[in-house]
């Protein structure tokens, strides 16, 4: 498998990695394995001393990381900025709230004593996306370190120096050799990981395709798993809300990180009474943006991160057109070096268009407009996806109604602020399943053992 850094701005080739040797691979994962008997013994203040580290050096290297984020796979420097001290913060919070979060908890039986107490599992192997080179790797690697797990992780082959950068992090940090293994390895070799008995858990964040045969692997072997496989997600704009402010949202939750965000908004359900209100606001809001290099600060449109992400995203727009939808705007390729796509808006996508059911992973928003509230609901959950959404509304009250009765694992009222260190991410149906960050984001991969004591005879 070839490991590849290509500048999405230039289409320049930068630098190739070789994937490592089986014999290699071998080695590795035994050092992480001896590497956990030593980690996991430590206290969570010795951990937490590593981890802290680590948030520090991100900080002191942001802008050193957000440049090669630029380079690597087009992020606006601006958003590679906010990346990086963004999981800065996320090694700082489980840093300060592990221990308290896997305190053993009291249990109250009707006779004797229980607890639950929570111990680290192991390696924990993860797969993770171009998308946020960093925030995936905090994601993962604040929690289960802080828990006394280790990790391995096969990041995404068009960002090789990003996924050296981040390692380099905790090496520096001080994390003993093994603690963050990063895994230039083949697909087939990332089989053979799951396949290896010591290897306990496995965490991805990837398509639904790819999570599908990954979770299959873990289940074959089994090993508990974490999938956080992408989303079509609703924004919903009720005939009452605030046009102007709901506007502003929907292009940063469109056309952040050039659209190709997980949880970004996908789906604009709009009520009758406002929608050519927005629509034509929203369509001379994407029309002011500029496409141009990604590290300077004045560009407001970056690049797709590859050409073959374009080229698939060219396609799921005329494939779309072909099944009887609409461009209200864009539809092309921009005509200038990089690989970079016009803001474009779909209408007319009825159910039995592919396009209804497609996650499209670039500056592609679909628009439908609805009656009433219950058809509001209805079209959000008609989807195959439900990792988020979002609703946009006056009235506090009547988004919140609608907010419980979208079914998905995370809604934002009047924002689409998706992340914080403190709160859960993830979603349900072919998003996947489990939950990162916040205090659930600990959990999954830590051993729940009661231990009750209990004088009593044993019976007869």
């Amino acid at each position: 498998m070839k490991y590849e850094s290509i500048n999405p701005n230039t289409e320049q080739s930068i630098v190739k990695f070789e994937s490592i040797g089986d014999g290699e691979l071998e080695s590795v994962i035994d050092v992480a394995h001896g590497c956990y008997g030593i980690w996991r013994s430590k206290t969570f203040a010795e951990r937490a001393e590593v981890v802290m580290r680590a948030s520090h050096l991100l900080e002191e290297r942001a802008y050193e990381l957000a440049h090669l984020a630029s380079l690597e796979m087009g992020k606006r420097i601006n958003e590679a900025l906010a990346e990086v001290t963004f999981s800065a913060r996320i090694l700082a919070y489980y840093a300060k709230n592990a221990e308290h979060f896997l305190r053993d908890v009291k249990l109250n039986p009707e006779a004797g004593l229980a607890h639950i107490e929570s111990s680290p599992i192991g390696i924990i192997f993860c797969v993770e996306p171009w998308n946020f080179p960093y925030y995936q790797l905090a994601r993962v690697s604040g929690p289960q370190l802080m828990a006394g797990n280790v990790i391995m992780v096969k990041h995404a082959s068009i960002i090789p120096q990003c996924a050296l950068a981040f390692e380099k992090i905790w090496i520096d940090a001080g994390a003993p050799l093994g603690t963050y293994t990063n895994l230039f390895i083949s697909h087939s070799q990332a089989d053979q990981v799951l396949d290896d008995a010591r290897i306990k858990g496995l965490a991805v964040t990837g398509s639904v395709e790819a999570g599908q045969k990954l979770a299959a692997r873990a289940g074959k072997n089994i090993k508990t798993s974490t999938m956080e496989l992408g989303g079509s997600d609703a924004f919903i704009v009720l005939d009452d809300a605030d046009i102007d402010a709901a506007v502003k949202w929907a292009v940063w939750g469109r056309m952040y990180n050039a659209g190709q965000t997980c949880c970004a908004a996908k789906r604009f359900i709009v009520q009758e009474a406002v929608a050519e209100e927005f629509l034509t606001k929203f369509k001379l809001a994407l029309s002011a943006l500029r496409a141009g290099d990604p590290s300077i600060a004045a560009t407001t449109q970056g690049p797709l991160s590859s050409e073959a992400a374009l080229l698939q995203l060219i396609e799921s727009v005329n494939a779309a057109v072909q099944h009887g939808a609409k461009i209200e705007l864009g539809g092309k390729r921009i005509d200038c070096p990089g690989w970079f796509m016009e803001p474009t808006i779909l209408t007319n996508v009825e159910p039995d268009n592919p396009a209804f059911r497609h996650e499209f992973f670039g500056p592609v928003a679909m628009f439908f407009v609805v009656n009433d509230d219950d058809s509001a609901i209805a079209l959000a959950n008609d989807s195959d996806f439900g990792l988020g959404g979002s609703v946009y509304s006056k009235n506090a009250e009547r988004a919140q109604s609608i907010a419980s009765r979208v079914d998905t694992g995370m809604m934002f009222i009047n924002n689409i602020d998706w992340s914080d260190a403190e709160l859960p991410f993830g979603g349900i149906k072919d998003s996947g399943y489990g939950r990162e960050l916040g205090y659930l984001g600990i959990q999954h991969f830590v051993n729940k053992k009661l231990v009750r004591t209990h004088s009593i005879e044993a019976p007869q």
